[in-house]
């Protein structure tokens, strides 16, 4: 069980003119482009983190258009901060602190809320390594249950979405759909399955977790952790999560690290 610690391209076929093309006008538009999708298989989305600085944050998505404010070409954020760290992801210090342009006096990491720009993801494979670092609270954000790292799959806002739990505060990993309208941010989480299983603190770990349409629309999710399959779940009413979304990242009271992130058709 992860337990509190002492301190331890985008898709399709673009040919290289489009592609100019749009680095150019992200620039254009003030993207500072510090996570670019690397090359791959068609339709992968397999995004780079610098070894260090600020990718975007929060205050880049609510603030569009002031001095300073980091964009990616890659990634929105609602909630939280996103760095590079010897090119990985990383959450930084958790906090419940608004923050500024670069992130400098707070995070606002103790809610963390990470998803891709692109929004194609149907049938999708996706696949990272993990690092829980350390659990924490803050004033705004006491402990719960679900606190951890999770990722998302389907994503068309956080109102409608799947919600995969890689590691909890409560020993658990889970497969939730989340559907627009109720308590939950405007949203109501219905659990698709869940088991017992753990990741060893402050250490990588690969997880891979998958999305399939099924005949009759179902839709099927499964979670593998370090090659051991953990999950295998069938949603019998996905709605519009039967529909392609986005991918994401999501953490709560947690600082952590990701590297190695792989979005690919399934």
């Amino acid at each position: 069980m992860i337990r509190p610690l002492v301190r331890r391209r985008r898709a399709g076929l673009l040919t290289g003119v489009l592609l100019a093309v749009l680095l150019a006008s992200a620039c254009a538009g003030g993207l500072t482009l510090h996570a670019l999708g690397r090359g791959g298989p068609p339709g992968e989305f397999r995004p780079e983190f610098p070894e260090r600085g600020l990718v975007t944050n929060e205050f880049a998505y609510w603030h569009p258009d002031s001095p300073g404010a980091r964009h990616s070409p890659d990634w929105t954020m609602t909630s939280g901060s996103l760095f590079g760290l010897d090119g990985a992801g990383w959450s930084g210090r958790p906090d419940g602190g608004r923050p500024d342009a670069g992130s400098v006096q707070a995070t606002d990491s103790a809610v963390f809320r990470l998803a891709s720009r692109r929004r194609d993801f149907g049938d999708t494979r996706l696949s990272l390594e993990v690092r829980p670092m350390e659990m924490v609270t803050t004033a705004r954000t006491p402990a719960q249950p679900y606190d951890g790292v999770h990722l998302w799959l389907r994503f068309h806002s956080e109102q409608e979405c799947y919600a995969v739990s890689l590691v909890r505060r409560d020993g658990r990993v889970v497969v939730k759909r989340k559907t627009p309208g109720g308590p939950a941010n405007g949203g109501t989480y219905v659990t698709l399955g869940t088991a017992s299983a753990s990741i060893p603190p402050d250490a990588w770990t690969p997880a891979t977790a998958t999305v399939t349409d099924l005949p009759d629309r179902r839709v099927r999710i499964t979670l593998e952790l370090a090659g051991h399959r953990v999950l295998d779940v069938t949603d019998t009413a996905p709605g519009g999560l039967y529909l392609p979304g986005g991918v994401g990242v999501r953490g709560d009271n947690t600082e952590f690290m990701f590297r190695d992130f792989a979005a690919q058709p399934e």
